[in-house]
C-alpha cells in the first residue's frame, strides 16, 4: 500500500484528462470551517464540471500522502492527441517480406505438439495477420530449451512449415534445436554491409568507454592506413567513405571492439563469440585470441589485398533458396560461382565472375526466385581470393594467435575452435 500510494489518484486524473471532465470532490459534502475559502481562487467541485478544451494542454497535481508519512506531488500533463494509424490494404495472410514464427517446448515432443497446436490455432483465425502472429510469439512466450523457427513470406507457406515442424520433417524454412535457457551471452560479429553513414557517432558523443576504445583502434589501425578513423565516422571532409573496402572493413572493426568494449562495461561479458567473414577478426580480438595490435594489423592488410586484388573483378548476390538446390543451380557455370555464406536455411549468398552472376540472377528471377546483389564488386569466399593468398600469407607471417580466454565458434565449421591452431589461412 505505501508503493501504491496516490497511484489511484494519478489514474483518476488521466481518466478525467481524456474524457474533459473535472469529477467531483469525494466526502467533501461539508467543507472544512478550518480553510478561509475566500480567499484565493480554490474551491471543492460539488458536481462533475466540463474541462473545457484551450489552446494550452490540460495540466493537473496530484499529492501522494503514504500511510507511513511519505509525501509526493505530480504534475501530469494532457498527452498530444496520437496519429490514427493508416490502415493495411493488404490481406491478413500476406507480408512484404519472410518472418519467423518460434515455438518451443520442454521436450522434443512437446516442440511438435505445441507447433502443432499453433497450426490448428492460426489455421482456425483466417484473420490472424502473420506478421502480428511472429510478434506475439517473440515477444509473450515462454521459452523453454527445445525450440523451433519457420520463416515463411505468407500465411499458406507458415502453416505448411508449421506441419513439417509438428512432423519432424526435414524441409527448407524449418529449423530445430536444443538451447541452454540459463540466458548466456553470445557476441556474433557480421561482415561488411551492417555500416551506414553517421554510425556510431552518437556513442562517441555520449559514452567515454566507447570513445575511449575508438580511440585505442585509432592508434593501431594507424600504422598501416593513411586515414583518421574518427574523421571517417564523423564524416569530416576530405575523410575517405565506406565505398572503399579497405576503410570500410577497418572502420567496422573499430566499431564491433569497441562496441564489445561499452558492453563488458556495463557487465554483459560474452559467454562465446563468433564472427562472419571479417567479423571473425573482431570476434578474435575481443575474444583475447589476437591483440587489439595484430588485429588491427589483419583488417588492415587484408582489406588492402582485396582492394588491390580483387576489387572489381567479382561480385555476390544473395538467393532466396536452400544450399542444396542453390549447389545444383551454379553447378551449370563450372566454377565461376561459390557458395560464399549460408545465412539460413533458405538463404544462402554466392560469389564469382560478374557475368556468370547477371546471368543466374536473369534465370532465378525469371523463375521468380528471390535474388539480390550485394553491394561489393569482388567476390569475396570464393576462388577469386586465391589470388592474394600469398600475399596475405607472407604479410601476416608473424602474427600468432593464443587461445582465447572467450570460448571461439567457427561460423565455417560451426565447432568450438582452439585459436592458438588459427593462421594466416
Amino acid at each position: 500500500s505505501q508503493a501504491a500510494a496516490g497511484v489511484g489518484g494519478v489514474i483518476k486524473m488521466v481518466m478525467a484528462m481524456r474524457e474533459g471532465v473535472l469529477p467531483k470532490t469525494l466526502h467533501a459534502d461539508e467543507p472544512s470551517t478550518q480553510v478561509d475559502w475566500s480567499e484565493g481562487d480554490i474551491r471543492l467541485l460539488t458536481e462533475a464540471t466540463d474541462w473545457p478544451e484551450t489552446e494550452q494542454p490540460r495540466r493537473a497535481g496530484v499529492s501522494s500522502f503514504g500511510i507511513s508519512g511519505t509525501n509526493a506531488h505530480a504534475i501530469l500533463e494532457q498527452a498530444p492527441e496520437a496519429e490514427e494509424a493508416e490502415e493495411s490494404e493488404s490481406e491478413a495472410g500476406v507480408v512484404d517480406g519472410p518472418v519467423a514464427w518460434v515455438v518451443s517446448g520442454r521436450s522434443a515432443a512437446g516442440l511438435r505438439a505445441q507447433a502443432g497446436r499453433l497450426r490448428e490455432f492460426v489455421a482456425e483465425r483466417p484473420g490472424l495477420s502473420a506478421a502480428d502472429v511472429a510478434f506475439s510469439l517473440a515477444t509473450s512466450r515462454s521459452v523453454f530449451e527445445h525450440r523451433g523457427v519457420v520463416t515463411g513470406a505468407g500465411r499458406e507457406e507458415l502453416l505448411g512449415r508449421l506441419g513439417a515442424l509438428a512432423g519432424d520433417e526435414v524441409v527448407s524454412g524449418v529449423a530445430r534445436g536444443v538451447a541452454d535457457v540459463r540466458g548466456r551471452s553470445v557476441f556474433v560479429f557480421p561482415g561488411q554491409g551492417a555500416q551506414w553513414v553517421g554510425m556510431a557517432v552518437g556513442l562517441l558523443d555520449s559514452s567515454p568507454v566507447f570513445a575511449d576504445a575508438v580511440a585505442e583502434c585509432e592508434v593501431a589501425l594507424s600504422a598501416y592506413v593513411d586515414w583518421s578513423l574518427t574523421d571517417v565516422l564523423r564524416g569530416a571532409q576530405g575523410a575517405p567513405d565506406f565505398d572503399r573496402v579497405d576503410v570500410v572493413q577497418p572502420v567496422l572493426f573499430a566499431v564491433m571492439v569497441s562496441l564489445a568494449r561499452l558492453w563488458r562495461s556495463v557487465g554483459v561479458v560474452p559467454d562465446a563469440v563468433m564472427g562472419h567473414s571479417q567479423g571473425e577478426i573482431a570476434a578474435a580480438c575481443v575474444a583475447g585470441a589476437l591483440s587489439l595490435e595484430d588485429a588491427a594489423k589483419v583488417v588492415a592488410l587484408r582489406s588492402r589485398a582485396i582492394a588491390g586484388g580483387l576489387a572489381g573483378r567479382g561480385g555476390m548476390v544473395s538467393v532466396g533458396l536452400p544450399v542444396e538446390q542453390v549447389k545444383e543451380r551454379i553447378a551449370a557455370w563450372d566454377g565461376a560461382i561459390s557458395v560464399a555464406a549460408v545465412n539460413g536455411p533458405g538463404s544462402v549468398v554466392v560469389s564469382g565472375d560478374p557475368g556468370a552472376l547477371d546471368e543466374m540472377v536473369a534465370e532465378l528471377e525469371g523463375e521468380e526466385v528471390r535474388v539480390r546483389r550485394v553491394p561489393v564488386d569482388y567476390a569475396s569466399h570464393s576462388a577469386h581470393v586465391e589470388s592474394i593468398r600469398e600475399e596475405l600469407l607472407k604479410v601476416l607471417a608473424d602474427i600468432a594467435p593464443r587461445s582465447s580466454q572467450v570460448p571461439f565458434y567457427s561460423t565455417v565449421s560451426g565447432e568450438l575452435v582452439d585459436t592458438a591452431a588459427l593462421d594466416a589461412d
